[in-house]
């Protein structure tokens, strides 16, 4: 098994999955190392935030760094907002809000901009709530995350 540093961080993410969705993020039946796959091999992005006021991002996978075009470290001391443009931050605003209201919110899609504030759109998103395995309730939420397939598309305006 290979030791990457978010192994920790990711299985949380993915038992907060499991609980709302009653089955684990989608992985191969043939892979080894889920949490590896998933970080470094996924086809979709998963990204997740703190749970402040305004939040800052605290996980990414591969996919995710890829299509926002951040370095690890860059990506991680963004707060979460600075993600979509600004046209679309009040919408993303609304779908966290609803997310801390019911746990998970399916098909969510939306505009985001990359590194260069060149746009993509993010599509067939699920975002959930991060809470502590002990208790689900929402005094006990350390953040949320998402997991979602990209396409760019130089046809939208920032």
């Amino acid at each position: 098994m290979k030791i990457f540093l978010e192994r920790d961080l990711l299985k949380k993410i993915d038992m907060c999955f499991m609980r709302l969705n009653n089955s684990p993020l989608p992985v191969p039946d043939d892979i080894d190392d889920r949490y590896l796959w998933l970080h470094e091999c996924a086809p979709y992005a998963i990204v997740a935030h703190d749970a402040l006021l305004d939040p800052y991002f605290i996980y990414a996978n591969q996919t995710a760094l890829t299509c926002f075009k951040y370095s690890r470290e860059e990506f991680l001391q963004m707060r979460s907002r600075f993600s979509a443009i600004y046209g679309e931050r009040a919408e993303r605003q609304r779908l966290l809000d609803d997310v801390h209201h019911n746990g998970i919110v399916y098909d969510y899609s939306g505009i985001r901009i990359d590194k260069m504030k060149m746009p993509f759109t993010i599509y067939d998103g699920i975002v959930w709530q991060l809470t502590d395995e002990r208790y689900g309730s929402h005094e006990n939420t350390w953040g949320q995350a998402a997991c979602f397939y990209y396409q760019l598309n130089d046809k939208v305006s920032v």
